[in-house]
């Protein structure tokens, strides 16, 4: 099904995301979150990676547990042949923000493996939507919202300084995130800098430098990618802000692009727009995932 998909929508290859998978965060217990990230994966493997090199794997890495994580991470990749791992936004399992010092171990073997990350939106619980009683608001909001809480805590806490060879995404919250996400964090940076109990900056200040010039900077070196969505009016602002070099097409099949024809109409969409260049086109429909995942074909 995926093969005849892609061939119908002129795709030439694919990284397979998991769907109930994307809340892989909310389990609690550490003993499930390990054995079901390992059966995800080795199903994975066996059903689609293995079938054809057109389908490639993100893996699910247990959070609940670092040091096993480290170990699936580097077992899904050098024997499973995965492009990387996701991580989940949020969820009770995941016990810190992504830029807290635990997870350090993690990022230093996606940095040895050469492999991709990426933040992924599924679970939308505790940004205080819990008692709503429709669901679509809470997925409007919920993809971006943890998006960009796991971007400024792993900007904030000096995560692409201390590993300047990461590669990670912040997928599925579409791209009009972004400039607003820029234009906050300069706002703040500025005007609430902190410091220690002896004085000492806890982000050192980058003088004459913003913020938001520092993320931009990331984006152009190739170390942060966002996915975005065809009926996003504000791509191309979004391309102006932070560089064509950012964003990424994903087909999301079969869910909101339940099939070929609605996929291929989303890529014409892309396609004919007037508001962005040929260049821009080029990139994010192809160049930017092949940075990415690390595929050179």
């Amino acid at each position: 099904e995926w093969l005849d998909f892609m061939d119908q929508t002129g795709i030439e290859w694919t990284v397979v995301y998991p769907s109930i998978g994307l809340a892989v965060g909310r389990i609690v217990s550490i003993d499930w979150a390990i054995a079901a990230c390992r059966a995800y994966n080795n199903w994975l493997h066996e059903r689609f990676v293995k079938q054809s090199p057109r389908i490639k794997g993100m893996a699910l890495i247990p959070l609940q547990d670092v040091e096993e994580a480290v170990v699936e991470l580097r077992r899904a990749v050098k024997d499973l042949g995965m492009v990387g791992a996701m991580l989940p936004s949020g969820g009770e399992g995941v016990k810190d923000h992504l830029g807290s010092r635990m997870y350090w171990p993690i990022y230093q073997e996606a940095e040895k493996l050469g492999c991709a990350l990426a933040v992924h939106g599924g679970s939308h619980q505790h940004f205080g939507m819990d008692t709503f009683s429709v669901y679509y608001p809470a997925h409007a909001l919920g993809h971006p919202f943890g998006i960009m809480v796991q971007a400024a805590g792993m900007l904030s806490h000096g995560i692409f300084e201390r590993f300047p060879k990461l590669r990670v995404a912040f997928l599925e919250g579409g791209a009009t995130w972004v400039p607003f996400f820029m234009d906050r964090i300069d706002r703040s940076y500025d005007s609430h800098a902190q410091v220690d109990l002896e004085g000492k900056y806890l982000v050192k200040p980058r003088p004459g430098h913003k913020e938001s010039e520092y993320f931009r900077s990331l984006i152009q070196d190739g170390r942060i990618f966002v996915g975005f969505d065809c009926d996003d009016r504000g791509l191309s602002y979004a391309v102006q802000r932070a560089g064509r070099e950012a964003f990424l097409f994903a087909s999301d099949f079969p869910h909101e692009s339940f099939n070929a024809e609605s996929c291929r109409r989303e890529i014409n969409e892309v396609l004919v727009r007037e508001d962005l260049g040929p260049k821009d086109k080029e990139a994010v429909l192809g160049q930017n995932a092949k940075r990415l995942y690390g595929v050179s074909s």
